[in-house]
């Protein structure tokens, strides 16, 4: 399945997790909720995915965990924060290079307009 389908299925499943429950829960309740979406729709989907370091050509575990990854190509950040921070992008972004990774979703729940909350970046290798 290609990284845009992906995606459109990622937004669809936060979209009804929101609807569901709504703002201001912790973002691990909103992580479960949406994983549990995902696979109902038949996806793969890992948590709290250890990332490995490469500094100097040694491995290194940093202590970086990606929130989520589906289908092992689209890595999704999720926030409950009342505001996104640029750092937040940054943080994605991060791991998208990290990772190899070509296609990441950074969501914040803690809103009451979800669509405008959504936000898709895309490494540039």
């Amino acid at each position: 399945m290609p990284e845009n389908d992906i995606s459109f299925e990622v937004r669809k499943a936060a979209f009804k997790v929101h609807s569901a429950l709504g703002p201001g829960l912790l973002k691990s309740v909103q992580e479960v909720a949406l994983a549990h979406g995902l696979r109902q729709a038949g996806l793969t989907v890992q948590t709290q995915l250890a990332l490995p370091m490469v500094y100097a050509g040694v491995q290194m575990e940093a202590g970086f965990r990606l929130g989520m990854v589906v289908q092992g190509k689209v890595i999704v950040e999720i926030k409950s924060v009342e505001t996104l921070q640029e750092v937040h992008f940054k943080q994605l972004l991060t791991y998208l290079k990290l990772s190899g990774l070509k296609l990441g979703q950074l969501i914040n729940f803690n809103i009451a307009h979800f669509k405008e909350r959504m936000h898709r970046l895309v490494n540039g290798l």
